[in-house]
């Protein structure tokens, strides 16, 4: 059965609607999401049901139009706050880290299978290249799913070092099909080939992090000048500013995906966005879309017919990169960084998760046409499976067992008002009978100086405070804490 057909529209609102149903089901077995989405692909592709989809041009486009959309979505949720604690040691984990990883995983295939099958070491570093990165939309998701506090800043870390280092991989991996595809490119030796390698990784980082820059603070000062009727609408000019800046960054060799995550952080960070709250609520449910909708068709793509004479060089590729490559290059990589645990670094070298993003780019060997592609994609995704599987339903526990994660800190209920951090910090309390023993009003309270009742909720009402309000036991209280002038 063809899935592109006049039955598209209905066959793929069908399969979200059990996709999301059966992925309810499996969380509460512990499963990730994007796990369970990535199978149930699998389930109803051509070895399975037998919905059949093998336009790897589409899936390429595709894929990518929706990596636009999680990329952006994680820069504006990344808080200059929050990550300028840890902002150097994100930057050289998804730089560096990316590199000693697929170097180290790349020797590891050729002198492991290259050298038995003939492959050039270029194809070996290939494969390396494009597994190089952990993915964003499955840590992001992990992370989220378990609701996983952890200590010493490593939750945005690894937010941050997951949303930056896809343009590293992709890069690489560009690089490296280009070279494949070129007869006679490494033929002035491997000094030159590692030159012409480092110059245009540096044309990428250099061009995409200019554009980025530019366009974030040009849309922050479009924002700060020019309101909207709607948030909704503001939601899709500034990620149509992600589109452009994607689209202009690649257009002068630059890096398209970086670029627009780091318009995404400036755009988030520095302009004046009007109901904050609900313009993130719409990109995390479009970014959910996107997931879904990229791991069903990389599962559509699926031959697990294919794949089972791969299973064996998959798991020890898949074995050596987690338990060997990523460790040595997390350990290299924060070495300088005396203040981070042992426990930590360990902790940080498990989550290094695959998803989609590995998948996605081993889109490009196939579209190419280079030999043995269609091999390196099912390497590639009975990889991310076992990663999946294994560090997504161990996660929660590693981080117990490392003593790395904590109960989540009391929410903090605003009723739905939605109050600029720059205001100060916002509590709940509910009032006691032990509040009141010195007076049942307000004033009564004398609560110390730069505290201020925002809001008084009681049952169903909503009371606006002031000093002669007679207080009840099991009223909420809003409360501002911040600078006041008087």
């Amino acid at each position: 059965m063809m899935l592109l057909s006049e039955n598209l529209l209905l066959l793929a609102s069908l399969l979200v609607f059990v996709t999301i149903l059966v992925s309810k089901v499996g969380s509460k077995l512990g499963a990730p999401s994007l796990l369970v989405f990535l199978l149930l692909g699998m389930l109803v592709g051509t070895d399975g049901i037998g919905l059949r989809f093998d336009n790897y041009e589409v899936a390429e486009s595709i894929g990518h139009f929706a990596m636009t959309i999680i990329m952006f979505t994680a820069g504006l949720e990344t808080s200059f706050a929050e990550t300028r604690p840890v902002v150097k040691q994100g930057i050289v984990l998804s730089t560096l880290g990316v590199l000693f990883t697929v170097v180290l995983t790349g020797l590891f295939i050729w002198i492991t299978f290259g050298r038995v099958d003939n492959l050039p070491v270029l194809a070996c570093l290939l494969l390396a290249a494009v597994m190089g990165s952990t993915d964003s939309a499955s840590v992001f998701s992990v992370l989220r799913e378990k609701k996983l506090h952890l200590r010493e800043n490593l939750s945005p870390m690894l937010e941050l070092e997951s949303g930056s280092n896809d343009p590293m991989a992709y890069t690489l991996t560009i690089i490296l099909v280009k070279m494949l595809t070129t007869e006679g490119l490494s033929a002035n030796g491997p000094f030159s080939l590692v030159a012409s390698v480092l110059g245009v990784v540096v044309v990428q980082i250099v061009v995409g992090l200019a554009i980025g820059i530019a366009m974030g603070f040009a849309t922050k000062w479009l924002l700060d000048r020019v309101s909207f009727p709607s948030f909704a609408l503001t939601a899709i000019l500034i990620l149509s500013v992600g589109f452009f800046t994607n689209g202009i960054a690649s257009k002068l060799h630059g890096n398209g995906l970086l670029a627009l995550y780091v318009a995404s952080i400036i755009i988030g960070n520095k302009a004046r966005l009007k109901q904050r709250k609900e313009m993130l609520h719409f990109f995390d449910g479009l970014t959910w879309l996107m997931q879904l909708t990229m791991f069903l068709m990389l599962g559509l793509l699926a031959r697990p017919s294919q794949m089972l004479p791969l299973i064996l060089p998959a798991l020890l590729i898949g074995l050596f990169m987690m338990l060997v490559a990523r460790p040595a290059s997390v350990y290299l990589c924060l070495l300088p960084f005396k203040d981070m645990s042992f426990k930590a670094k360990i902790f940080v070298s498990w989550v290094g998760m695959k998803g989609a993003g590995p998948i996605l780019f081993a889109l490009c060997p196939v579209i190419a046409g280079l030999e043995n592609s269609s091999e390196m994609f099912n390497i590639v995704f009975l990889i991310t499976l076992f990663s999946l599987l294994l560090k997504g339903l161990s996660l929660g526990k590693m981080a117990k067992i490392l003593n790395l994660s904590y109960d989540e800190a009391p929410h903090v209920e605003t009723f739905g008002i939605e109050i600029p951090e720059e205001m100060g910090m916002t509590r709940d309390h509910v009032v006691t009978l032990e509040d009141l023993a010195s007076g049942a009003t307000l004033r009564d309270l004398h609560l110390p100086h730069g505290i201020r009742v925002m809001m008084v909720k009681r049952e169903s009402q909503f009371l606006v405070p002031h000093g002669s309000m007679v207080l009840h036991p099991g009223d909420h209280l809003i409360i501002l804490m911040g600078d006041s002038d008087d």
